[in-house]
């Protein structure tokens, strides 16, 4: 079986060393695994993923050293694949729609709280876990409401009618985020803990969970390689790969590259970009040194990933 890779940046704004680091271990890894590598856009994001964004990216990672095939795979493409997929989940009532807002799910989670001797739970981005049960009236199941609702997958139904989802796992051969051993090199799913979680947004027919998932599977990818800011997200895209009959890949989650203030580098907080440090005099050598990629054993990451 071919080995493939992948880098696929979002352009809802500008690359930064954290990309390059992500970008350059898949890339180098690839050729020592004597694998392709491939790119995908993830611009779902239509307001902000703009042309401008998309070439100065491309032209980040060509100034980096990086070669890609051809094709690149832009999502913006597909969005009529991915609603043949959510369709599949509705006609299995797997699927349910929902007009609540950010307040008013926070209005409703303010108010359990008041009257519960625990706090409400949490997925692991730390948001709220969707209060359906409180927020029924918000649901709109026959579609009265003229805005378009989002569309949140019903875990209970899923888990209810598949119990043996709960015994799922996914093969993870990189470091625990909290620094744990991973016994075995395997992680149990436990995709529940993501709640109701949205498959598609309310301004836009998809979700980075639903694409990245349908996206990696149409590209054959068989070593998902990126950062640990996704590492419990695998959970529930490997609820999506056995619901969906996909093939499971290989994972290993990499170290973050902080900031001054020890947080992960962000496009949302405007971190220094490749494009600012480029116009700052630093060359390709400069961000393979600053990112940390030569300190790797990057035969020995590559043998790791193929045993």
């Amino acid at each position: 079986m071919s080995v493939i890779l992948r880098f696929a940046p979002s352009p809802n704004g500008a690359l930064h060393l954290g990309h390059a680091f992500s970008a350059l271990l898949n890339f180098e890894l690839a050729k020592r695994m004597d694998g392709r590598f491939l790119l995908r856009i993830e611009d779902i994001d239509l307001a902000r993923c703009t042309d401008g964004r998309i070439n100065q990216m491309l032209d980040d990672m060509r100034w980096l050293g990086l070669e890609w095939e051809d094709e690149v795979l832009k999502q913006s493409s597909r969005f009529d694949a991915y609603q043949q997929k959510l369709d599949e989940l509705k006609e299995k009532g797997w699927l349910y729609p929902s007009h609540a807002s950010r307040t008013d799910i926070k209005k409703a989670v303010v108010i359990a709280n008041q009257n519960a001797s625990e706090p409400w739970s949490s997925d692991p981005d730390g948001a709220p876990l969707y209060p359906r049960h409180l927020l029924g009236e918000k649901e709109d199941p026959n579609q009265q409401n003229q805005t378009p609702p989002a569309w949140r997958l019903d875990m209970t139904a899923i888990l209810n009618q598949h119990p043996k989802l709960k015994e799922q796992v996914w093969r993870e051969l990189g470091p625990h985020p909290d620094g744990e051993t991973i016994l075995n090199q395997q992680m149990a799913m436990d995709a529940a803990r993501w709640g109701d979680v949205i498959l598609a947004r309310k301004d836009c027919p998809t979700s980075y969970h639903l694409s990245v998932t349908l996206d990696d599977a149409l590209q054959g990818i068989t070593h998902i390689v990126r950062g640990q800011d996704l590492f419990w997200a695998t959970g529930l895209h490997r609820l999506l790969q056995v619901l969906f009959d996909l093939p499971e890949p290989t994972y290993f989650h990499h170290g973050l590259i902080n900031n001054d203030q020890g947080q992960k580098l962000s496009k949302s907080k405007q971190d220094i970009s490749l494009k600012a440090l480029r116009e700052q005099g630093y060359s390709a050598a400069d961000i393979r040194k600053a990112s940390g990629i030569d300190d790797i054993d990057l035969d020995k990451l590559a043998a790791s990933l193929l045993s």
